[in-house]
């Protein structure tokens, strides 16, 4: 089991796992759905006290497991304060400084701004304190969001998108998947429909092994699953084309497939997702889910995009590091990760615009920040595009 846990307080749920297998993921997912709190409060039911928020006034929850407080102190992860940040319109790097060197002025600010203008609501999702229903204790505040925000979790995106796979009728294998504080990404790949792709792979060895790509010069058709809780984004699925020799992966942006966060005014109080409602919304994700495996999963698109990247991929570079500095910057890639490509550009030992994009794939992999991977990963294709423009 290749997994790498975030650390987390004391009975609090985990946030995070790195090339988790299907069983690890479901496992953590199920044990957040047990300590998840989902409130609508209004503003002048929030304060920040000593960089915490904490909720006051707002009914306690009936549930089958009893009646557990909603009252109480919630520990602000990076993802909460960002959408403190835009809620209440306080710059993001200036929060970030005030809670890093003057946690009063923090309160001070957020207190001001709660209570300025109309009373306002908003969505907070938190994980519980303690261990159980009922058990005070401090928590953590995940994210707050519009009190529009539509629920659509990790656990129920996951299960839906896996039997609309299943009924797709398509053989698939998941090969990784990864959990943030922002996001859940879950890599599905049918090596039954692989095709050549000669020129895109001819001179590349796996920076990894050393193995060449000339010897196995096939590409599968995949696909990622993604979703967020905290407003990080929508449910998509992404077509990823891999490349067998290495396991590099790379995903096609522009063909994503998407549901959005997006639902009408909620009342006040815990948030309970109805029946009829959670069916509805899960049986669209099934069928669009179906729908795009069958769409990213065929031996057409796959060969369509590999002789689009081979266009572009044969191009010689007379300056290699000058084209990867001008790759990165212009894709606003740091100088740490941009030192990373180039290393894996020397070892694919593939002097042309598609080593660069071999390059930033192979890097991806070697990240432990499962959402820098990904955004790596989505810039493949257009550092190809960049590096043969260049030369």
């Amino acid at each position: 089991m290749t997994q790498q846990f975030a650390e987390r307080a004391t009975n609090l749920a985990p946030t995070g796992a790195r090339n988790a297998d299907l069983s690890d993921l479901v496992s953590i997912l199920e044990d957040g759905e047990r300590q998840k709190l989902d409130v609508i409060a209004p503003a002048s039911a929030l304060r920040m006290r000593e960089g915490n928020v904490h909720v006051e006034g707002v009914e306690a929850q009936l549930s089958a497991r009893g009646v557990t407080a909603v009252d109480g102190v919630y520990r602000p992860t990076a993802v909460a304060d960002e959408g403190i940040s835009d809620k209440l319109r306080i710059p993001l790097a200036y929060l970030r400084r005030m809670r890093t060197e003057n946690v009063p002025l923090l309160d001070e600010n957020v207190n001001a701004w709660l209570r300025e203008g109309p009373e306002r609501r908003f969505m907070l999702r938190a994980f519980r304190g303690g261990s159980g229903p009922g058990m005070p204790g401090e928590g953590v505040a995940r994210a707050l969001l519009s009190d529009s925000y539509k629920l659509m979790d990790n656990l129920d995106m996951l299960l839906a998108a896996l039997d609309g796979v299943q009924q797709s009728g398509h053989p698939t294998r998941i090969t990784g998947c990864d959990l943030t504080d922002r996001r859940m990404y879950v890599r599905v790949e049918s090596e039954a429909v692989a095709v050549q792709a000669r020129s895109l792979l001819r001179g590349y060895r796996s920076p990894f092994d050393g193995r060449s790509g000339d010897e196995l010069p096939m590409v599968s058709a995949g696909f990622v699953i993604t979703n967020s809780e905290v407003g990080a984004g929508a449910y998509t699925i992404t077509p990823r084309a891999v490349i067998q020799v290495c396991r590099n992966g790379m995903t096609m942006a522009k063909d994503v497939m998407r549901a959005v966060h997006l639902g009408g005014k909620q009342d006040e109080g815990v948030v309970n997702w109805s029946g009829q409602t959670q069916r509805k919304t899960l049986e669209l994700i099934t069928s669009k889910t179906t729908d795009a495996v069958r769409t990213f999963l065929s031996r057409e698109y796959v060969e369509a995009k590999v002789y689009e990247m081979e266009a572009a991929a044969g191009k010689t570079l007379e300056e290699p590091t000058k084209t990867i500095e001008h790759v990165t910057k212009a894709l606003s890639i740091g100088n740490e990760t941009k030192d990373r490509i180039l290393a894996h550009f020397v070892r694919g030992g593939q002097m042309t615009a598609g080593g660069v994009m071999q390059a930033v794939t192979s890097t991806a992999q070697t990240l432990a920040d499962a959402d820098q991977a990904a955004v790596l990963e989505a810039l493949a294709v257009p550092a190809l595009t960049a590096a043969a423009a260049h030369g």
